[in-house]
């Protein structure tokens, strides 16, 4: 079906900028933030009405969601609810937008640490690409009684990426939490209660082993099996 014209000036900027991106720029696509505005040079606040888009379901992706691009491109990735028709434009699904004082709440909440991976605003991730950044994520989580529900979590740029569609099963953890040992239950606790994971000695002792040359190892497991004899 053919949409209309993202000139027509009849339609608001939000829909025009939808209707730009359908038709000039495609799924999949990237652009700049100077093409947008070169198309719109009469919308002063264009790239907040690309970003109200967000909340009809579009996913527009910048560089905090796919490294890959420049700090000026955005992609396109998918279209979602046809605003130009009419009723949809208004009243979104839900609403993107967080307050500071929202976004502030659940970062301090996770303690300014990633949940996924645990590294915190501006660290390495060790392979010389960009320092973390963390914001604040939406993540499914399916509840006891079976029902979904939206909760806010802190995630770190690069796991955002891999986490977009993750859903969390909140029967299925209890679950595997029931079915521990008594003894495996009181490690999880102390976890809990810390709230972090140290590696045991044991685990510790594995993690250098593993960084041996191959002689070295070989060492390892000799005196490793003398010793069980």
């Amino acid at each position: 079906m053919a949409v209309p014209s993202w000139l027509d000036k009849t339609f608001g900027s939000k829909v025009r900028a939808g209707l730009w991106l359908v038709s000039e720029v495609g799924e999949g696509n990237i652009f700049t933030k100077g093409q947008l505005r070169a198309a719109f040079p009469d919308v002063a606040q264009i790239d907040r009405r690309v970003r109200d888009l967000r909340d009809h379901d579009w996913q527009i992706d910048t560089r905090r969601e796919d490294e890959s691009l420049h700090l000026d491109e955005q992609r396109f990735v998918k279209k979602g609810a046809e605003v130009w028709l009419p009723g949809q434009s208004k009243s979104p699904k839900e609403k993107s937008g967080l307050t500071s004082v929202q976004r502030t709440k659940v970062l301090a909440a996770d303690s300014f640490l990633c949940r996924s991976c645990g590294i915190g605003a501006g660290e390495s991730f060790g392979d010389g690409g960009q320092d973390a950044q963390l914001d604040v994520a939406r993540r499914q989580v399916q509840l006891l009684d079976g029902t979904c529900e939206t909760q806010l979590v802190t995630e770190c740029n690069r796991c955002r990426v891999g986490g977009r569609d993750r859903q969390v099963d909140l029967s299925g953890i209890l679950g595997r939490l029931a079915g521990l040992t008594p003894l495996e239950r009181d490690v999880f606790i102390g976890w809990l209660n810390a709230g972090r994971r140290d590696p045991s000695p044991l685990e510790r002792l594995w993690g250098e082993y593993r960084t041996l040359p191959e002689a070295a190892r070989d060492a390892v497991r000799v005196a490793a099996h003398g010793m069980a004899k």
